[in-house]
Parts: C-alpha cells; sequence; structure tokens
C-alpha cells in the first residue's frame, strides 16, 4: 500500500461569489487516488483556530462532488475521538494558519501520533501551507510574527523541508536558500501559489496544478532546492510527472 502526501500552496480556488471557493485539480487528485466512488474526507483546520467561516466554505466546497465530509475540531475540544475520527477517513486535508500552533495542539491531542498512523495505513493526507508543512521536517512560517522564522519540529513523515507561497511572498525564497546553505535542512521541496506536490513512499512524484491546461514553461511551478558541490542550487519542477 502506498504512502501518499499533496503538499501544497493551494487547493481551493476562487469564484465569482464572494468567500466561495471550488476544489483544485489538487484536491480533486486526492479524492481520485482514494479509488472510492465515495471517499471520506476530514477536514482539520487547527491552524486557524478552527475558524467556523474557514470551515463552512471547505464543507460548501465539497457539496457537489459525492463525497462524505466531516471534520475534527480541536477548540475548544475534541468534537469526535481523534485516532478514530482520523482513521475511518480516506483523504485528510489540513487547512493553513500557524503552523507552530498546529504543532503544539496536535502533540497535546495526540493527533501527531494517529496522523502517522493514518500515515502508514495508506490514508492520503494533504494540505496548504501550515498544511503542507506539517508533514516535512518543517520550513519558513510567519507564525511567530511578520519576519519569517524557521520551524523544524514539524512531523518529518516527509524527511525534508518545505517552502511555501513560493512566488507570492518575498522573504520565503531568500530564508529556503539560507537554511539550506546554513543545513539546517539537506534539502527543501517549495511550491508557488496554487501548486501542490503529490508524495509517494516519501518520493516527489508529481507537480499538479490547481488550474488545467497552463503553460508548463511558464506556469506556476515547484522547486527544489538543495546543496551541489557546496552550493545552493535551485531546481524548477514543471507541472506533470517527475522523473
Amino acid at each position: 500500500m502506498k504512502r501518499r502526501i499533496m503538499a501544497t500552496s493551494g487547493g481551493f480556488l476562487p469564484t465569482d461569489r464572494w468567500t466561495s471557493v471550488v476544489p483544485g485539480e489538487t484536491v480533486l487528485k486526492m479524492l481520485e487516488l482514494t479509488g472510492k466512488q465515495r471517499p471520506r474526507i476530514c477536514f482539520v483546520h487547527t491552524a486557524s483556530g478552527d475558524d467556523p467561516a474557514y470551515l463552512t466554505r471547505s464543507y460548501a466546497a465539497m457539496s457537489e462532488l459525492g463525497c462524505d465530509v466531516t471534520h475534527l475540531q480541536l477548540f475548544t475540544q475534541p468534537n469526535a475521538p481523534v485516532r478514530e475520527h482520523i482513521l475511518k477517513s480516506d483523504v485528510i486535508w489540513v487547512g493553513g494558519g500557524s503552523v507552530a500552533n498546529l504543532l503544539s495542539v496536535w502533540q497535546l491531542h495526540g493527533v501527531d501520533i494517529a496522523m502517522r498512523e493514518a500515515y502508514e495505513a495508506g490514508k492520503i493526507l494533504g494540505g496548504v501551507s501550515a498544511g503542507s508543512i506539517c508533514w516535512h521536517l518543517g520550513g519558513p512560517t510567519d507564525s511567530f510574527g511578520p519576519k519569517l522564522e524557521p520551524v523544524t519540529n514539524a512531523l518529518g513523515l516527509l524527511p525534508f523541508g518545505n517552502g511555501v507561497h513560493y512566488d507570492s511572498e518575498a522573504q520565503r525564497r531568500p530564508l529556503v536558500h539560507e537554511l539550506v546553505k546554513t543545513n539546517i535542512f539537506d534539502r527543501v521541496y517549495a511550491t508557488d501559489d496554487r501548486v501542490g506536490i503529490l508524495y509517494e513512499d516519501e518520493v516527489a512524484v508529481e507537480v499538479i496544478t490547481d488550474r488545467l491546461n497552463l503553460d508548463p514553461v511558464t506556469s506556476p511551478a515547484a522547486y527544489l532546492i538543495e546543496k551541489t558541490a557546496g552550493e545552493v542550487t535551485e531546481v524548477r519542477l514543471a507541472p506533470g510527472l517527475l522523473n
């Protein structure tokens, strides 16, 4: 059974109606990978403090896709038995917000342990921003203030760093390069907005954009940042299957 994670800087796309969003290709791919006619997707919005409006938008976005939608809420107390609720899901989507707060609260309630078990059991994990960084060793975050700082105590299911919002926030790329240069992370995978990386058994296998039919040469992309011969290098990973 393959272990899969979809780590993104996207997941849902805006519509012409205020606050209304629809699933992008990254989320649709996760549902497809379950192989089920009616997959069970669980939203975990710990990073936003279980913001009710965020949760409402998430439910509404899935309303026409033939899914069973649930959520795991931790504020002010868990709304369901944590391990049981996570393990009965096919897809687990973690929303954005503060990854530092997410990691602390998850540890308190045993969510981190349950997520590891779900990963090994073949549940498809994913998320955006904080919900992307959490699966890695860590990465740059604004959890501590407007100046980005690294978090290095994430779950480590993916044994490298993660950079999100790579094309839209000026501090992101320089800090990623610095973290590789100073050996905080041996390598970092980064994603532009609206882009996700699908990992299978801890290997990056595909770059997926939330919008179809984008030019692979000019579209938002993913990146691999690592040291080569002592120098930090950055390789653009265009949308599509990776070798």
